[in-house]
């Protein structure tokens, strides 16, 4: 469980209706199977020992005695597995019958907790034979299957005492389809992990709604959700059961399987979980938090090994079926941000440092979409080149060419003497090609963009990107300024999906012009060509800027310590860089990010339009002066 990874499953055995015995084997052969891939927690169908559609058979005695004494047996086959694990099954209490979960490990009974939301309509008619968990007064202990003193009680949380993060709480079916279900109390009192043992049947559409529920559970209480579900083997005399199993983690589906018994697996975790939970605290500490049954437990540590899916383009997004729907939005809530500000300063104008690389293109068509919504003429952008010592006849052309395409009003400015005056007036000499040369190109840029803008009365929009401010690379009061900066939360590689999207979007001269500028080296372009060819390449400065937006989504969003940023590092990026590579520049970016922070601190304003932005009025507030120290310490040999 080292880092917060623990590896769960539901798992749907094939049964018999009403065979307890044949059950409860394939029951003790799902736990075996689930322990030897690592499974720390299992949940198995709603009651699952009898089969769900016994119907009036639970009112016999033979079936309740035969479902107590073959939940023993599964005690004493699983005696030597740690494996937690939810059986359903019928128990008796007081002259009423309860539709339960039995939480067991070791071979022994944690707790029996009852379901609480009885259906009694349409083809579940559950109340006929079941009481709801609201009906018992209180905490009881019973005797059952062969254990003493065993807890029935709604609302039990199940501490692992060794991995304090993992709380097990416990809903059954139709305890998540109400209005207000089990698990938002049980969340609120501390479960980060939620076990739904179900027998939901199949009808035409009922799939796509079951997998809303459990994926929207879980991002709504920021917990894990493990959904198992009534498989082959129920009765079909009413309806059809598929299986459909779910793992599901704070909105995101992790794993999922259906029409087929046996294990769906992947791991969660519950340090992410207990992180974001701090950091957002949404959730609301239930007024009855004093009355929630407690059960403990402790797991065999192990390392676990990961199999859920860790992309190495964690902004990108994922889904290919939604890519262009959310390429399309993130354009547009950039593009709405600018119009705003355009139409709240009353700005003439919209004045773009045009250079013909990727970040200046997207500011470019963020711009024009803003002025379509705007209803202006493109004229009303002034894409601004300002060609110096290092521009190539590329890029100038490829800024040219853009702003032909975009219909933007065109000005080409040569710094490069206003440069050499300044070098003169300071005393920098022209072979001296360190810090200073490049940055005084770089301000005097801002200057005539800003100058512009005010000859003109408008705004000069930023270009600059949200892997460029945590790197700090950007020249303090040069490109580091603006008066909006359209792409402040958009980190490079999402730049260059996005350019992407557009140049095969549009097609034609334009796409042409965009696809050239795609394959154009990153490169700000401020020391001299050679043999015409830039010579300043960023990544073989900084590092590859796709290792620097992953590390950026986990260190920063997630807060992960460096161990854990490296070691899914690793896992992501396989085959691609080795460990000490990922090493190296993990410590560059921890470098770099907390020596920078004085850049971030004076930002201009600039949209969200992802869960990653680095705005010091609200997303992030770091002291510019914090140590990197423990950072660098944890990155340490980890390679």
């Amino acid at each position: 469980m080292r880092d917060g990874f623990v590896k769960v499953a539901a798992g749907t055995p094939k049964i018999r209706v009403a065979d307890c015995i044949y059950n409860a084997d394939r029951i003790v052969e799902l736990i075996r199977a689930a322990a030897a891939l690592g499974v720390k927690v299992l949940a198995l169908p709603e009651l699952c020992l009898t089969g769900y559609t016994c119907g009036d058979l639970f009112f016999q005695d033979t079936l309740l005695d035969a479902a107590e004494r073959e939940l023993a047996t599964i005690l004493a086959e699983t005696a030597d597995l740690d494996v937690l694990t939810a059986v359903g099954l019928p128990v008796r209490h007081e002259n009423k019958m309860y539709n339960c979960a039995a939480l067991i490990q070791r071979g022994m009974i944690l707790g029996l907790v009852p379901k609480t939301h009885i259906p009694n309509h349409g083809e579940f008619y559950e109340a006929r034979w079941f009481s709801s968990a609201s009906d018992l007064p209180g905490r009881r202990y019973i005797s059952f299957a062969g254990q003493e003193a065993v807890e029935l009680a709604g609302g039990t949380l199940f501490h692992c005492l060794n991995v304090p993060e993992l709380v097990v709480g416990v809903e059954i079916c139709e305890d998540l389809w109400v209005a207000e279900p089990p698990s938002g109390r049980l969340a609120a009192q501390g479960a980060t992990l939620i076990l739904n043992l179900s027998a939901s049947n199949e009808v035409a559409g009922k799939a796509h709604y079951r997998r809303s529920l459990v994926t929207g559970q879980s991002g709504r209480l920021i917990c894990a959700y493990v959904y198992a579900d009534a498989g082959e083997g129920e009765s079909t005399t009413d309806l059809v059961f598929s299986g459909h199993d779910m793992i599901a983690e704070n909105g995101t589906m992790l794993a999922e399987r259906r029409s087929a018994d046996g294990l769906t697996v992947s791991e969660i975790d519950v340090k992410k979980l207990a992180y974001e939970r701090r950091r957002t605290s949404n959730l609301p500490c239930a007024q009855d938090a004093e009355r929630s049954v407690m059960g403990c437990f402790e797991l065999d540590l192990v390392d676990t090994y990961l199999t859920r899916p860790v992309s190495p383009a964690p902004f990108i997004p994922s889904d290919a079926e939604d890519r262009a729907e959310r390429c399309d939005e993130i354009l547009r809530i950039a593009a709405l941000g600018l119009k705003q500000r355009l139409e709240h300063t009353n700005a003439a104008c919209a004045v773009v440092g045009l250079s013909g690389g990727l970040d200046s293109t997207l500011a470019s068509l963020i711009t024009a979409l803003a002025f379509d919504m705007l209803g202006k003429d493109h004229k009303g952008i002034l894409a601004v080149t300002m060609p110096c010592f290092g521009t190539t006849k590329r890029t100038r052309s490829n800024a040219e060419l853009l702003a032909q395409e975009l219909g933007a009003s065109f000005l080409e400015v040569d710094i490069s003497a206003s440069v050499r005056q300044h070098f003169a007036d300071i005393g920098q000499s022209m072979d001296d090609h360190r810090v200073t040369f490049e940055n005084a190109q770089a301000r005097e840029r801002t200057q005539v963009l800003m100058d512009l803008a005010n000859q003109r009365g408008g705004l000069v929009i930023g270009t600059g990107d949200l892997s460029e401010l945590a790197l700090g690379w950007a020249t303090y009061n040069g490109d580091h300024m603006s008066m909006y900066a359209v792409n402040a939360s958009i980190p490079k590689t999402l730049v260059r999906y996005l350019t992407a999207y557009e140049a095969q979007r549009r097609g034609g001269r334009i796409g042409a012009v965009l696809q050239d500028i795609l394959d154009t080296p990153v490169s700000p372009e401020l020391l001299p060509p050679k043999d015409g060819e830039i010579a300043q390449r960023t990544e073989e400065l900084v590092g590859p800027y796709e290792l620097h937006d992953f590390y950026l989504y986990y260190a920063i969003r997630w807060g992960f310590p460096p161990r854990k940023v490296l070691r899914l590092a690793q896992q992501a990026m396989a085959g691609r860089y080795d460990g000490a590579v990922l090493e190296k520049w993990l410590k560059n970016f921890y470098r770099r990010f907390f020596s920078q922070q004085f850049k971030r601190s004076c930002l201009p304003d600039g949209p969200k339009v992802g869960s990653v932005a680095l705005s010091p009025r609200g997303d992030w507030r770091m002291p510019s002066d914090a140590a990197v120290r423990l950072w660098l310490d944890g990155s340490e040999g980890l390679g």
